[in-house]
């Protein structure tokens, strides 16, 4: 038994290891400028990912081509980025007022641009954590397309399997497949992957689009034909980073205007000086929370509002959800649009305005000045800190600063958990930053008590914030949950959450000193369970209870509910 957990903590040990090889690495390279990612230069990166070998990439290890991992990647990449031998990572530098149209990936929120045939640019406003996740899936494709290159290739000569032949002749059509075309072209594609017809038919139509249906056939094609042409002597894809880029990282350009938009308006509607309560959360939820069921109610008479909830939830509804956001912007809501280049969007909500008789909080009992509530959409990694560091500033107006009078910091998210499952609740009692040793205990107004009798799971305890979820593998994280640390989940901002509302009200002072803070999250995914890592696919209406569950608690509070 000591052997194995020796064995276990050796290769977290080496997992940890791999991670902070792969941060030196990726900075490094970033000074640097550009690097080859399948070249002399890309070595170390490729080394430490096939180290680690993360639950996200599935069987990246191995000889098969991983299907699970590559459409996690490619839904969170421009389309076309398969194509380009050259990319481009920039700052925001005005293409945004050019003929270039931008290409923002389903699953992730940047703004990209094609160049040319050869050349995707991809705009970094969101800090460090969005460079490392790009770096990190892009050795992942890269990675996967020399698997499709060395089943191609059969010999040093350069003779191509016929299977890839047949491939290239079906994407050489360049139309809409038929049923046999299709199945056709699966069965050689199949060969090439290293995967059942089964596998390819079962994934087929995920990576497809209404234009392109047969994407996943593109996808494959592109990524082997690229790394065929490295190997045979054409030239390899490099990565740059723009010199401005380079010269803006960390100064926090996106966040402060950011943050400054948001206080001038609330300069501008009298609500600077008010009791002040941030959310990180999503644009629906706290809308939804207070206003969807007194607008509803007549329509889904005899159900719950939770029934109500998923209704809001459904892509088929948008008439009705635009019913509550009616109600709520005639109710004291602002809609603040992101311009900054941060891609978060933010509400604020007057309660002052609120009718709270005709709300799901009728019983709301608030002394004093009516409260603000700033309602700001999910930040990425590093980008949390920036974001919240520059709100928690005084307002600045010539000479004169205002200080926020900011009552409560409430974070509410989705995370990855280590003792339950998708849907479960989660309530951290502090954050732990990987890869360094700064850590963060606090005191929650959300407990585990709360949220009992509800039928959802809830667990209570630490939580890691991990340089990225891409990078977390079954070892690490099994060290993190089984060892004195008792680590429940892992997500990416909680620390640097917590960084910035400290140094606000501990060091700053800023903020009141005795800012109240408030952390949940619902689980997203088991990184410890095959099956059930974030590449197995999304949650439905799992999250919608949590999610709705964690909003009314947080508003609860904010409204003096008992």
């Amino acid at each position: 038994m000591q052997a194995i957990k020796n064995i276990s903590r050796s290769r977290a040990q080496e997992s940890s290891a791999a991670i902070e090889k792969l941060y030196i690495t990726m900075r490094h390279l970033f000074n640097r400028g550009f690097y080859k990612p399948m070249g002399v230069s890309g070595d170390t990166l490729r080394e430490a990912l096939l180290s680690l070998r993360p639950e996200i990439y599935g069987s990246i290890a191995g000889e098969k081509v991983e299907l699970n991992g590559l459409l996690y990647v490619i839904e969170r990449l421009p389309t076309g980025i398969e194509e380009c031998r050259f990319i481009n990572l920039t700052s925001d530098e005005g293409y945004s007022k050019s003929h270039f149209k931008a290409i923002v990936p389903p699953k992730r929120k940047r703004n990209c641009y094609r160049i040319d045939e050869e050349q995707m640019n991809v705009e970094i406003t969101r800090g460090r954590s969005d460079i490392y996740d790009i770096l990190t899936h892009l050795t992942f494709i890269f990675i996967e397309s020399h698997k499709i290159k060395d089943r191609v290739l059969i010999d040093d000569n350069g003779e191509i399997a016929r299977d890839w032949l047949k491939l290239e002749q079906a994407i050489q059509l360049n139309k809409k497949l038929t049923l046999v075309e299709r199945e056709k072209t699966i069965s050689h594609v199949s060969n090439v992957l290293g995967r059942t017809f089964a596998e390819v038919i079962d994934i087929y139509d995920a990576f497809g689009t209404p234009e392109s249906p047969d994407r996943f056939l593109h996808v494959i094609y592109w990524l082997g034909k690229l790394a065929i042409e490295e190997a045979t002597g054409g030239p390899k894809r490099t990565i740059t980073f723009s010199p401005i880029l380079r010269e803006r990282l960390g100064h926090h350009i996106h966040g402060e205007i950011w943050a400054n938009n948001i206080k001038n308006v609330l300069k501008q509607n009298g609500l600077l000086e008010r009791p002040i309560h941030i959310i990180s959360a999503n644009m629906h939820s706290v809308m939804n929370s207070i206003f969807a069921t007194g607008v509803l109610r007549t329509r889904y008479k005899d159900k719950d509002d939770f029934f109500i909830y998923e209704e809001l939830s459904k892509s088929g509804n948008g008439e009705v959800r635009k019913k509550v956001e009616e109600v709520a912007l005639k109710s004291g809501m602002i809609s603040i649009p992101d311009t900054s280049g941060t891609n978060i969007d933010v509400q604020i909500f007057d309660t002052a305005q609120i009718d709270f008789s005709k709300t799901a909080f009728p019983k709301a009992l608030i002394k004093g000045d009516m409260p603000v509530i700033i309602v700001m959409d999910y930040a990425f990694g590093e980008q949390a800190y920036e974001t919240i560091d520059e709100l928690l500033k005084p307002y600045k107006e010539g000479k004169s600063r205002t200080f926020l009078n900011v009552e409560s910091v409430s974070i509410m998210g989705k995370a990855g958990i280590l003792e339950g499952n998708k849907g479960d609740i989660m309530i951290p009692s502090a954050h732990i930053n990987e890869g360094t040793g700064d850590n963060y205990p606090f005191e929650n107004e959300l407990t585990a008590a709360m949220f009992e009798g509800q039928g959802i799971p809830v667990y209570s305890g630490p939580m890691v914030t991990v340089l990225g979820t891409s990078l977390q593998n079954k070892d690490l994280l099994k060290f993190f949950n089984e060892s004195t640390w008792g680590v429940i989940g892992l997500e990416m901002e909680g620390a640097y959450y917590q960084k910035a509302i400290q140094s606000a009200s501990k060091i700053r002072k800023s903020i009141n000193p005795d800012v109240k803070v408030r952390y949940a999250y619902y689980a997203s995914d088991n990184p410890l369970e095959t099956g059930s890592t974030l590449a197995s696919g999304g949650l439905g209406t799992t999250g919608v209870k949590p999610t709705y569950l964690i909003t009314i608690k947080i508003l609860e509070q904010i409204f003096n509910i008992t």
